[in-house]
């Protein structure tokens, strides 16, 4: 079978047009001037003023938004195939603002937001987003929560392209007043190649929120909102929990594929066919599944799956009442179940399950394989992948780049690890201490801060990984520098402490926030206000605004 090609959308900037696809800025006045010119009682609209509202609002619904963002990640999927230094990163949002201010950053210091996407944590919506309150990564926010969040990010997304593009059109008119016509050209052809600040999402459905059904309920829920991307993991739905605790528990493949197929159908069915799923498997890390698996037939994936149980051997008057017991290698033998009705695992077979997961999932529609490990190690995920990409060689993964781990000391260690293997002098360092400040100016520091440097490009080179996210990252910077606002602002420094440490620095840095009336929307309204009432708006925007302190 040939494999689907994805080429460049239609119009520069890889934006579609809300009509005509791919025309030009004059060209869109033009066609917008006749339909105008057809109605006898339209004379008070402006052509140009439609086109340029039309441009600020490219993306009509969540459903364009899942299949532009699908289509480009199907793109960056072929390209990473081909180069794996085109490798994908996300940081994890919990609000509109923040994901937005994350592409606008991207923008700004890179130029454009190619490879760069909003990953979606569903523990930062439990612990943020929930009306219960902060909750604990388990499933016990409400899943419509996910969707709303999907939606709220692409309205803030798609308000940095209006703002943007309002500023160039007050530039264009400036020009034109000026009879400046190269300025004016220029900054129309920006108009026409303008790349849009939208892009893929990819959003924790958690084990899915119920059965297949409920998952498929809610897959849609999210697809139309927007996301072209769904992660859903194989633990039990009503006992999950979040991939870095203990206590997960795990399903038998036949459920977590009906769960892939629930998803797949969600997609087919609102037409976004390039849709990606993510599958997440804990099973590195889970030590209990919920059931044993049904099995057909000897060395089917039931059968698999039930040979990592933690059984023993029995006699039929060994067997008591209420026991489970299956049959292996012709043996009677009985699971090991626990007080919780679960039963356990053989402790040392963690990756082998995740290699069957994953190529199980591979098998039955999976786009991204997900691994949650306990630490950020290139060779433990890449000799996973080594034996998934044996059977499906263009396996590839999202990575987790977790803040729960401890970064500096399992590199720390991993550095100690590697120079003791090699016969280098370690006995400066204490292995159990080496988080310790004493060692930040060492060799052996400068060395793993390198290794945590080039990580991402090590292991998207080694390891297959497509996609490297950090899960919570702006939970954790809130609270930093929240607390290093308070501690200044509160303290001795007073109003110093917000003016040294946040006003100035955006100022200096140039945070585009500063002004934040901008950000907010001000000046589109104020365009808004001219376009319907002429001369006679009242703007916001006028010289005793003391955002012009800021221009």
């Amino acid at each position: 079978m040939t494999s689907p090609t994805y080429a460049p959308d239609g119009m520069s900037g890889g934006i579609p047009g809300p009509s005509g696809r791919g025309s030009s800025y004059h060209e869109q006045i033009a066609r917008v001037a006749d339909l105008i010119g057809a109605r006898e009682t339209w004379g008070g609209i402006n052509a140009e003023s439609v086109v340029r509202m039309r441009l600020q609002n490219r993306f009509q619904t969540g459903l364009d938004i899942a299949r532009y963002t699908a289509n480009t990640m199907r793109r960056d999927m072929a390209a990473y195939d081909a180069d794996p230094s085109q490798y994908t990163q996300s940081l994890g949002a919990w609000h509109g603002f923040v994901a937005q201010q994350e592409m606008i950053s991207v923008r700004k210091h890179f130029g454009s937001v190619k490879r760069r996407y909003i990953y979606l944590s569903g523990w930062m919506v439990a612990a943020l987003r929930s009306e219960f309150g902060p909750l604990p990564d388990q499933s016990m926010h409400e899943k419509t929560t996910v969707p709303d969040l999907i939606r709220e990010i692409y309205t803030f997304l798609k308000q940095a392209d209006a703002r943007e593009l309002g500023m160039l059109f007050r530039d264009i008119d400036a020009a034109r007043k000026a009879g400046d016509t190269a300025r004016e050209q220029e900054l129309v052809t920006r108009v026409d190649t303008y790349e849009s600040h939208v892009v893929p999402i990819i959003a924790d459905i958690d084990a899915g929120f119920g059965n297949a059904e409920a998952t498929y309920l809610l897959a849609k829920k999210m697809i139309e909102a927007g996301a072209c991307a769904l992660q859903i993991e194989n633990q039990v739905s009503d006992e999950k929990q979040c991939g870095h605790q203990d206590g997960k528990v795990t399903v038998p493949h036949d459920d977590f594929v009906a769960k892939i197929r629930a998803v797949r159908y969600a997609f087919m069915e609102l037409g976004v066919e390039d849709g990606v799923i993510v599958t997440r498997t804990d099973s590195l890390g889970a030590g209990l599944t919920k059931q044993i698996a049904v099995s057909r037939q000897k060395g089917d994936e039931g059968d698999q799956y039930n040979s990592f149980l933690d059984c023993e051997e029995v006699t039929p008057d060994q067997v008591a009442s209420g026991d489970v017991l299956i049959t292996r290698d012709g043996k009677l033998m009985r699971p090991k179940r626990l007080p919780s009705n679960l039963f356990q695992f053989r402790p040392g077979t963690g990756a082998d399950r995740v290699v069957l997961d994953c190529i199980t999932s591979m098998k039955n529609g999976a786009d991204l394989l997900w691994i949650e490990t306990e630490k950020p190690h290139v060779e433990q995920i890449a000799g996973m992948m080594d034996r998934i990409r044996a059977v499906y060689p263009k396996a590839k993964l999202a990575y987790n780049n977790s803040p729960s781990f401890n970064w500096t000391l399992s590199f720390r260690q991993q550095v100690y690890d590697a120079w003791k293997q090699e016969g280098q002098d370690v006995s400066a360092y204490d292995r159990a201490k080496l988080m310790s400040v004493e060692y930040d100016q060492t060799p052996l520091a400068a060395e793993a801060d390198n290794r945590i440097r080039t990580f991402q490009a090590d292991a998207a080179k080694r390891a297959g990984i497509f996609h490297h996210l950090i899960t919570l990252p702006t939970y954790h910077t809130t609270a930093l520098s929240v607390d290093n606002l308070s501690k200044q602002y509160f303290g001795d420094q007073g109003m110093l402490g917000y003016v040294k440490q946040v006003q100035r620095e955006e100022i200096r840095q140039g945070i585009a926030c500063v002004r934040h009336q901008n950000m907010a929307g001000s000046d589109i309204g104020d365009d808004h206000k001219e376009y319907f009432s002429g001369e006679a708006a009242l703007k916001a925007g006028g010289v005793h605004n003391t955002m012009n302190q800021f221009s």
